[in-house]
């Protein structure tokens, strides 16, 4: 593929055309908010991907592997999820399914709040990000780990007994940001800002930050039921965010039309302004994006493929 260039001066950075071989393998490995607890995604489209676990989950990683299906790219899409873990359970009983093969890409967090047993406490994430880089360069030493750093949770925060009770919602995130710099830092890994997308979305009047007083008129609610896991919205935004990181296309290119939002029920209007959401925030962390390709036709289903 022959590259091309195009300036976006109002950001001020070059977005370039990046493609990938075919049949790259991603690794996801996580928990709740990688298998899409609490909302339609937690099912969707299992038939694409391997769930190592054989619990038939398609979750964050079917939505990648849909929209990395509709970009053109070649992905060879497995998760590996426990809920309620953080990656020091994966790594004391999972390294059968996580070191079966060397990974091109993979993808993983820790607990939601840092620690299940320290909250904010950014040590076990940083410790067990690093011997989960070495067990996959043990394997493939050109491997491309990428962290995921969460979002804010809202029972977490507007509860006084939260681990971050009284501050603002967007506190809870940065912080998880920091600790995510740190653990990237120690394994040599690229930090997904997930949480930051989030946060971005709720300062731009996109959605709502408070769940426990009601969502206001036109806004997006991110959480699900338990003010804790991600809505439908919410997922899609995740995806959208780690669609861009990996691939190095622009979010946008999808369209409001996009099959996977059409097929999980957001409308275009919210499907394109959760996109914008993600491109914004890749382009704050200077992350280079191919430009953005109009998409004509109104919605249609995703096509169906084969078992991977």
């Amino acid at each position: 593929m022959k590259n091309a260039l195009v300036v976006v001066t109002s950001l001020g950075i070059t977005l370039a055309i990046a493609g990938t071989a075919a049949g790259e393998s991603v690794l996801f490995i996580g928990n709740s908010f990688t298998y899409g607890q609490g909302s339609a995604v937690r099912f969707y489209r299992n038939d694409t991907v391997t769930d190592l676990n054989e619990e038939r989950i398609g979750g964050v990683p079917a939505l990648l592997k849909s929209f990395a299906d509709q970009a053109g790219l070649h992905y060879d899409v497995a998760l590996e999820t426990r809920g309620g873990a953080g990656l020091d359970f994966h790594l004391a009983n999972k390294l059968g399914a996580i070191g079966g093969r060397g990974w091109d890409k993979v993808v993983a967090h820790g607990y939601s709040t840092l620690d299940a047993d320290k909250p904010r406490d950014p040590a076990k994430l940083i410790a067990t990000s690093k011997r989960l880089a070495e067990v996959l360069r043990d394997r493939n030493p050109k491997v491309d780990l990428y962290l995921t750093a969460t979002w804010s949770r809202a029972d977490q925060v507007y509860p006084a007994n939260g681990a971050w009770g009284g501050q603002s919602i967007d506190v809870m995130a940065k912080d998880i940001r920091v600790a995510y710099d740190q653990a990237a830092a120690a394994a040599g890994a690229k930090v997904i800002p997930v949480g930051d997308a989030w946060n971005r979305a709720m300062r731009m009047g996109i959605a709502d930050t408070n769940p426990y007083d009601g969502i206001d008129a036109g806004k997006l609610d991110l959480w699900t039921y338990d003010h804790y896991h991600a809505s439908t919205h919410g997922y899609y935004l995740e995806a959208l965010v780690i669609f861009g990181r990996l691939t190095g296309r622009d979010p946008r290119s999808l369209g409001g039309n996009e099959c996977s939002a059409y097929e999980l029920g957001l409308s275009p209007t919210d499907a394109s302004k959760l996109q914008q959401i993600a491109f914004d925030e890749l382009a704050a962390s200077a992350v280079t994006m191919a430009p953005s390709v109009a998409r004509n036709g109104g919605p249609q289903r995703c096509p169906r493929a084969a078992p991977p």
